[in-house]
């Protein structure tokens, strides 16, 4: 979980990536601006989503993924 607070912003990349890379090579798309459309619209509603709250102890970042029942909090 450590790992995943402090990389959590490489996850939309990296799923632009391999959504467009299985666009291209499983459905064969050849249309570029429909695959990286499709690919980012995919990707935008698998990331996850980060709010900053304000707490008695300070700001927090609290994120939360679609996979993941709870939120996760990380100190700013």
């Amino acid at each position: 979980m450590h790992l995943f607070k402090k990389f959590y912003w490489l996850i939309n990349p990296i799923l632009i990536v391999c959504f467009i890379t299985l666009a291209k090579e499983v459905f064969k798309i050849e249309n570029t601006f429909l695959s990286t459309g499709v690919a980012c619209a995919l990707a935008f509603v698998l990331s996850p989503k980060v709010k900053i709250v304000e707490k008695q102890t300070g700001e927090e970042e609290q994120i939360k993924w679609l996979f993941f029942k709870k939120v996760i909090n990380k100190k700013m």
